[in-house]
């Protein structure tokens, strides 16, 4: 990995490391858990609440360490190479009607505060659909990966409808369209889509748009404590993650018609899927500070980075981004968030 684009990776980290979180807090556990709160500064309430969320309470086994994978970039530094591409590339919704206020947000598609409220409103609730398809245009996928726009535009459509099931304050369309737009972002400024490869890229932008897909509105400790027919499916085990990847690939399977990764080779489409499960299953908000400790560990060895561990890294960052965007933006998500909460 370059010098810029570890640089770029390791100030993401540091804004997801406890030490950024509040100087009245400190962690100890050289496991990762919140075992040590000072308690004169965090109530009671607040602490168990904390160890719920954002750790494994559940009494599992620590799973064995994978060693790191990728030990040269000399390949990916050549596959990227096609995103020159992308820099010429022009927002591009042929094959979907895209009413001129669309094009007008989406304008503003690379910046870091991206106002994906703006963007829902001008295409009439359908912000995560115009949000995939302009992203799969940008990095030229749809060409690379023999995709049917028809197929394109009715899977995102059903995932819009999955996202409304529940009709969540937060974890709805808006939030993964939100999600999808930030995954872009920061592979443009970190400099990191150079260090991968189109299907990685693709594996990515999928991920970002399914990840909460046919969330519920409550937690996963909601489940486990309720006894939930979801928890008991995926044995208390990241509930909410696994039913989004499952439920996605399930609305694949079910449906050729809708089926956007048809034409993928047997081989892309294994290492797409392992991907796409690895990232999704790691936005578990109790996987945070592990995922935080690991990729500083990552950091510090010279014979490079465990790519997917990164790339996963690089969507929960994104999922929780929006406290370190403009305020107006954080303050809508969080007054959604609280009201998704209050409700639960």
């Amino acid at each position: 990995m370059s010098s810029d684009c570890s640089k770029s990776l390791i100030k993401k980290i540091n804004h997801l490391s406890p030490s950024s979180l509040s100087p009245s807090r400190r962690l100890v556990d050289t496991e990762d858990e919140l075992s040590d709160i000072q308690s004169e500064s965090v109530p009671s309430e607040v602490r168990d609440w904390l160890a719920s969320t954002f750790t494994r309470q559940m009494g599992l086994m620590r799973q064995t360490e994978e060693k790191p994978r990728f030990r040269s970039i000399v390949h990916a530094v050549q596959a990227g190479i096609f995103v020159e591409r992308m820099y010429r590339r022009s927002s591009n919704l042929v094959g979907l009607s895209c009413p001129p206020t669309v094009i007008a947000v989406l304008k503003h598609v690379d910046k870091w505060s991206f106002d994906v409220f703006a963007l829902n409103e001008a295409s009439g609730d359908h912000a995560l659909k115009f949000i995939f398809y302009e992203l799969l245009n940008r990095y030229d996928l749809i060409s690379r990966f023999k995709i049917p726009i028809s197929a394109v535009v009715s899977f995102v459509e059903a995932l819009e409808e999955g996202y409304s099931k529940h009709n969540n304050p937060y974890h709805n369309l808006m939030h993964a369209a939100d999600v999808t737009q930030t995954v872009h972002h920061l592979l443009l400024k970190t400099g990191i889509m150079h260090w991968l490869t189109e299907l990685e890229i693709f594996a990515m932008i999928f991920a970002a748009a399914v990840h909460d897909y046919e969330h519920t509105g409550t937690t996963n400790t909601f489940h486990i404590q309720t006894r939930s027919d979801t928890a008991i499916l995926y044995n208390d085990r990241s509930v909410l993650e696994s039913h989004h990847v499952s439920a996605a690939y399930r609305l694949l399977q079910d449906d050729g018609e809708i089926n956007i990764l048809c034409n993928l080779s047997n081989d892309d489409w294994r290492e797409l899927r392992g991907l796409v499960v690895q990232m999704v299953l790691a936005t578990d908000m109790s996987c945070h500070f592990q995922q935080v400790k690991h990729m500083k560990n990552f950091l510090q060895q010279p014979e490079g980075i465990d790519k997917p561990k990164a790339l996963s890294l690089l969507l929960h960052t994104a999922d929780i981004s929006h406290p370190a965007k403009k305020w107006d933006l954080h303050h809508r998500w969080t007054a959604s968030l609280l009201e998704e909460f209050f409700r639960q």
